[in-house]
């Protein structure tokens, strides 16, 4: 896929939300400084950069997010703006911009993460590739069922191999911290191993509760 992305981009910080791509994320709009910064994409090229802000920090955002693009904005009667994003790549910032704006601007880099445009096989052949994501599909299968969440599994398979370890990635019941880790995990084979691990630890930390309790 070759696009024309911004070095420059608008970023939205957003706690609890961790966004990757070929994934969508709904947002309901209101504060006045991002109201402006969605109708100044809305003139431009769409694009806008979700981060993750640092806990007990003022200000502070990690260094890696992922660039969206708007592909549905439609206003409330309240002045509210609904959106809906579709994840392109993930970014690297270099530095911030200083600006008149209400909201931040960075200069970001896509180097890091050429694989997220399709542009080099990520899982090497196909049969390794759609292994290792059986493998760890099952094993969240049952992660996802011990903390009560339902996922059509039957939709679920007919993404391709990056929309499920992102949708997994995104939707799994672990910590922002974790999913942070699991972004920031530079290939496919990467995301899938660090995600395994996590899962692997809360499976082994609840039945060893389970067995302390009986």
């Amino acid at each position: 896929m070759k696009l024309n992305l911004p070095t420059v981009i608008p970023i939205f910080p957003l706690n609890g939300v961790i966004y990757f791509p070929e994934t969508n994320l709904p947002l309901n709009i209101f504060e006045p400084r991002y109201l402006s910064l969605i109708n100044d994409c809305m003139k431009s090229n769409k694009y806008i950069g979700m981060i993750q802000s640092k806990k007990n920090t003022l200000g502070d955002v990690y260094s890696i997010g992922c660039l969206g693009r708007i592909t549905q904005n439609k206003k409330t009667k309240d002045g509210r703006l609904l959106i809906n994003l579709i994840g392109i790549t993930r970014f690297e910032i270099k530095i911030e911009i200083n600006n008149d704006k209400t909201y931040r601007e960075f200069e970001v880099t896509y180097d890091k993460f050429k694989d997220d445009l399709g542009t080099v096989g990520t899982l090497g052949t196909q049969t390794r590739g759609l292994n290792k994501i059986k493998e760890v599909s099952e094993k969240t299968k049952i992660f996802f069922k011990k903390n009560g969440l339902l996922l059509n599994w039957k939709e679920f398979e007919k993404l391709d191999e990056n929309q499920r370890i992102n949708t997994l990635a995104m939707i799994a019941p672990i910590s922002d911290e974790e999913k942070q880790t699991i972004l920031e995990s530079v290939s496919a084979q990467s995301k899938i191993k660090v995600l395994s691990q996590i899962i692997d630890f809360y499976m082994h930390k609840s039945s060893f509760e389970n067995s302390s309790i009986q």
